[in-house]
């Protein structure tokens, strides 16, 4: 995904959250990586330590998806948490 494609995608997920619903709220993130320690650490970093984790790996262990419970207090921390996943490389957000 290009840079304009994940504006756009971020530009529509802003006002789809704006417009459905009322803040603070609980967010669920849902990412997939392939399973090395080095990107599982750089997604943590992108979260709070109060965050909740779920993991789940691969059938044949090559990756790994994450699921991920925060409070929000916005829809421009979401934004924010989406920009920094798409600058792992390896990560896709859903």
């Amino acid at each position: 995904m290009d840079q304009l494609q994940k504006e756009n995608l971020l530009s529509s997920l802003r006002e789809q959250l704006v417009k459905d619903q009322s803040w603070p709220a609980v967010y669920m993130f849902k990412l997939i990586f392939p399973a090395d320690n080095r990107t599982y650490a750089l997604v943590r970093n992108i979260f709070p330590e109060e965050s909740r984790f779920f993991d789940k790996h691969s059938s044949k262990g090559n990756y790994v998806s994450v699921t991920v419970k925060e409070l929000m207090l916005s829809p421009e921390e979401i934004i924010e948490r989406y920009r920094k996943g798409f600058a792992i490389e390896g990560v896709i957000m859903l």
